[in-house]
């Protein structure tokens, strides 16, 4: 059988009433994807648009979408959840995930058109089939180009999300925990979050935090641990060894955005949590090892650091070696990368955040 030929970029002689977007199934990628969702907004404003996906909830206020559908992970889940989504008689459906599961999903959802990559032996499941470009480009990009399949252009490649307004209930509550862990009148706040989905070979060493723990405080900054229940034995450690605060287990995802956007600088790895940090406006360290920054780094207020290495992006979880690409990113040089991106001090968090708009 002949494989199913790629499509040419062809836009709809009329904007579809119903557009259906299948996010993301990571947090960072789903704040990747907010210029190709601003873009299609943007472009056809009168379309009613539905995204799907574990982390829709947080696109909720940014004007991206009419409904949210919270479409997680789990196979029994998306399968309770694929009635709701296919109700809406989307005449459109833009995959962002390359996986065979999303394509047989919006063919299930009764699309029309189903844009997507051409990848995952899902192409004949696709009306509009486009090449993974190679080399791989930024996956900002890479969903930007979905978008313009259709016609659709973006004003900017940068995600920039609105921050919870300065007087929101989850602000507040943010604030609040801040005081109290760091005292009413504390320095500026720099984040570190200690957490990756992704595997252990995305963490900083834990002596590396140490060092950097010590330094921002000899510098004047006010260290603060982030991260998952599940990294409550390390912040366990961290903070004995330097009494510094932890949120650990405290910044659930509800609470996140709000969190963020009361820090003064964030250093993280390349998780969702640093692309998050970025789109919401507050400067981010992104340590980058495993990984490649040129197809994943932040976008917007952000510094990424790397240790060039022979090894490095190996993109392996677990690192079968002594770590050498994060083990030689020195906490002198993560410091001095928090302090240049505030070097200031503590930033108005009303004018900067409060009044941005999205």
């Amino acid at each position: 059988m002949r494989a199913p030929q790629l499509r040419t970029p062809t836009p709809p002689s009329t904007p579809p009433a119903r557009v259906i977007v299948r996010l993301p199934n990571w947090l960072g990628d789903t704040v990747m994807a907010v210029p190709a969702l601003r873009a299609l907004r943007e472009g056809w404003p009168d379309a009613r648009v539905l995204l799907a996906g574990p982390w829709a909830p947080l696109l909720a206020g940014q004007g991206l979408a009419d409904t949210l559908v919270h479409y997680p992970r789990g196979w029994r889940g998306r399968v309770a959840t694929a009635d709701t989504v296919r109700a809406y008689r989307g005449e459109v459906a833009v995959l962002m995930p390359n996986s065979l599961e999303a394509a047989i999903a919006a063919r299930y959802w009764g699309a029309r058109r189903r844009v997507g990559f051409a990848t995952g032996g899902r192409s004949a499941l696709l009306t509009d089939r486009l090449h993974v470009p190679s080399p791989r480009a930024h996956q900002v990009d890479e969903y930007l180009m979905l978008v313009r399949h259709l016609g659709l252009d973006a004003g900017s490649a940068v995600p920039a999300l609105t921050p919870p307004a300065a007087d929101a209930e989850p602000r507040v509550r943010a604030r609040a925990l801040l005081r109290d862990a760091l005292g009413a009148a504390h320095p500026p706040s720099v984040g570190l979050h200690l957490g990756a989905e992704y595997g252990p070979a995305k963490l900083w060493p834990t002596t590396r935090v140490i060092e950097a723990c010590r330094a921002l405080v000899a510098a004047g900054r006010a260290p603060v641990l982030l991260g998952a229940p599940r990294d409550a034995a390390l912040a366990a450690t961290i903070t004995g060894a330097t009494g510094v605060a932890s949120l650990v287990g405290k910044d659930e995802p509800a609470l996140l955005p709000a969190l963020l956007s009361e820090l003064d600088a964030l250093v993280a790895g390349d998780t969702g949590v640093a692309h998050l940090g970025a789109a919401l406006g507050t400067p981010v360290v992104a340590l980058f090892g495993p990984t490649n920054p040129a197809l994943t780094a932040p976008r917007g207020p952000a510094t990424t650091l790397t240790h060039p290495v022979p090894c490095a992006p190996c993109f392996y979880r677990h690192c079968p070696i002594e770590h050498p690409c994060l083990r030689h990113i020195t906490a002198e040089r993560v410091v001095d990368a928090c302090m240049t991106a505030t070097p200031r001090g503590m930033r108005s968090h009303e004018s900067v955040h409060g009044g941005r708009g999205g």
